[in-house]
């Protein structure tokens, strides 16, 4: 019997990525639900190469024409649209793991659902463990859901962590977690070409292809902080307990380390397709199409401390998992609007730590009960965000380089 998988955010780095490993076993793995914001051109493609039984666009409008040229190429596939219904069938019956690739706070209330659902989530957007991290381990306990972090850096402590490991709980044994960081294209660089860096520089990635927005959250290391929230929600860890390494070659992805001195580490060549391929085949081994570690090749493997001068978000990310509640949220709402406002080339790379600081200085926080307030604080905080870049000096127009 082939296990149903639904790809959220199918069009998406992480949503390719998983294709192309569930490509490789036909037999064993169907694709039964592809979703997608806007890029209906890919979903397309996607469709007719892997026929689901349905694809989801956000737009009810673009959802309809994508229905009509399905159609026109003799397709089954059903199409829908809008957050509802990818929810709705991140949960279906015919849904057996969910790849939780959407980006943003839009994937969270699918994520929840599949959650909730009882799935194997397969948990690539960490908003949701930012944002909403109690409400997702309630979830995925009450719902008997098996959660496996696909992010690098989880996944390697997925990896590490003792058989039998529970999510949201504290590991027998384990001291502390020590995630690595590959430093982001502005590692070398000076804090005055940090200041004016183009979108295009600080897409450009040493190590790693990503999308555009989790490609600046990297260069700013914000990436880093909110793996570090989520690294809290998934294992049991205080933030305390989590410490942050930069390591320039992505080659080890996390480490563990035990109360008897041990350090367990997870090392391969920087390609999501290993940890998706880890999930799917979860607790066996599958191949993932990827080059083999070559540790010779490699070399050398540096560690290195960040500056927290240089790299201001990691410390509003560790203040946020410190108070706790709705400010997570609002971290993570504050940085969307500022990360967005960088690439449409309305504010500088510089200033946004600072127009995340400004809007935690701000935000009133408060427990997390429900969902009705988790998007009440991400709500407040973007529109907090939005009034501070509109007032910030207009972003300059060129970078000045490494």
């Amino acid at each position: 019997m082939t296990i149903g998988v639904a790809v959220l955010g199918s069009t998406g780095s992480v949503g390719c990525s998983t294709l192309e490993v569930l490509a490789l076993d036909r037999e064993r793995f169907r694709v039964a639900v592809l979703a997608a914001r806007s890029n209906a051109e890919r979903l397309l493609a996607q469709c007719l190469r892997f026929a689901p039984d349905w694809a989801v666009l956000e737009s009810p409008e673009a959802a309809q024409e994508l229905e009509q040229r399905l159609r026109g190429e003799g397709s089954r596939t059903r199409v829908a649209a809008g957050a509802a219904a990818i929810a709705e069938l991140a949960a279906d019956g015919a849904v057996d793991y969910v790849m939780a690739a959407i980006s943003g706070a839009a994937g969270l209330s699918s994520t929840l659902a599949a959650a909730a659902a009882g799935k194997r989530l397969m948990l690539a957007n960490k908003e949701s463990a930012v944002m909403a991290g109690a409400l997702l381990m309630s979830a995925v306990r009450a719902g008997g859901a098996e959660l496996i972090p696909i992010d690098s850096e989880h996944n390697a402590i997925f990896q590490c962590l003792p058989a039998g490991a529970r999510p949201g709980e504290r590991a027998a044994g384990v001291r502390r977690l020590l995630l690595t960081a590959s430093g982001g294209p502005f590692l070398n660089w000076s804090a005055t070409a940090v200041a004016v860096a183009t979108p295009a520089q600080a897409c450009a990635h040493p190590r790693w292809s990503m999308g555009r927005k989790i490609s600046v959250d990297s260069a700013s290391l914000m990436n880093k902080g909110l793996e570090l929230i989520e690294a809290s929600v998934l294992f049991g860890m205080g933030v305390e307990q989590i410490d942050i390494v930069v390591h320039p070659q992505s080659i080890v992805h996390s480490l563990v380390e035990y109360v008897d001195g041990s350090v367990l580490a997870q090392l391969s060549a920087p390609d999501m397709r290993t940890p998706i391929a880890q999930a799917l085949a979860f607790p066996q081994r599958m191949p993932a199409g990827v080059d083999f570690l070559d540790l010779v090749q490699a070399g050398r493997l540096d560690f290195l401390a960040p500056d927290p001068e240089r790299f201001p978000c990691l410390r509003h990310a560790r203040e946020a998992a410190r108070l706790g509640g709705l400010h997570c949220a609002s971290l993570n709402a504050a940085d969307e609007i500022a990360v967005q406002a960088f690439l449409d080339k309305r504010l500088n790379f510089g200033d946004i730590p600072a127009v995340i600081e400004s809007v935690m200085a701000r935000v009133q926080g408060g427990a997390m009960t429900g969902l009705a307030e988790v998007m009440a604080a991400d709500g407040e905080a973007r529109r907090l965000a939005s009034e501070v870049v509109a007032r910030r000096p207009a972003a300059m127009s060129l970078g000045v380089g490494a």
